[in-house]
């Protein structure tokens, strides 16, 4: 079984193509998307399968994190309220676990777009314009889903 806490752990080709990184503290994620002409709609805004996609990895990131080693996890849910559009620029997902239960893990999601020449790397909430919001619910699970094998895939 691949180990969570390995730092190449959640390396899949839709994230390496998005190329976003994950950065945690605790059992709060962050994940940072440098956005550029491949990440925006045809209107110029940034597509909202993106910021899903950024939420969702950082929430079953965040709660990897925080579940019983030998154990995964799956999205059960995620309810995402976009608040405004985003262009070019840096968003941030700042992700923290709000409840750990037996079987499953509730956390939430502010997603914000900074200008990248004016971010010092501080707390997501002080900076930037908010674009998302997002709760989420993971599964946790003891073993594969039927029919995928305990290193990924099929």
């Amino acid at each position: 079984m691949v180990d969570p806490r390995d730092p190449e752990y959640g390396r899949f080709p839709l994230r390496s193509w998005l190329g976003f990184d994950l950065v945690a503290t605790g059992d709060e994620v962050m994940a940072v998307l440098d956005v550029d002409e491949r990440h925006l709609n045809p209107n110029g805004v940034v597509h909202g399968g993106v910021v899903f996609a950024l939420v969702d990895t950082a929430m079953g990131s965040a709660t990897m994190r925080v579940i019983d080693e030998g154990c995964l996890c799956a999205s059960i849910e995620i309810h995402l309220r976009y608040l405004r559009p985003a262009g070019l620029g840096r968003l941030r997902a700042h992700t923290r676990v709000l409840r750990r239960g037996r079987r499953v893990v509730h956390l939430e999601s502010r997603v914000t777009l900074v200008d990248p020449g004016a971010d010092g790397g501080g707390p997501v909430d002080d900076r930037g314009a908010e674009i998302a919001l997002a709760t989420g619910s993971f599964a946790v699970l003891t073993s594969p889903p039927r029919g995928v094998s305990e290193t990924g895939g099929r």
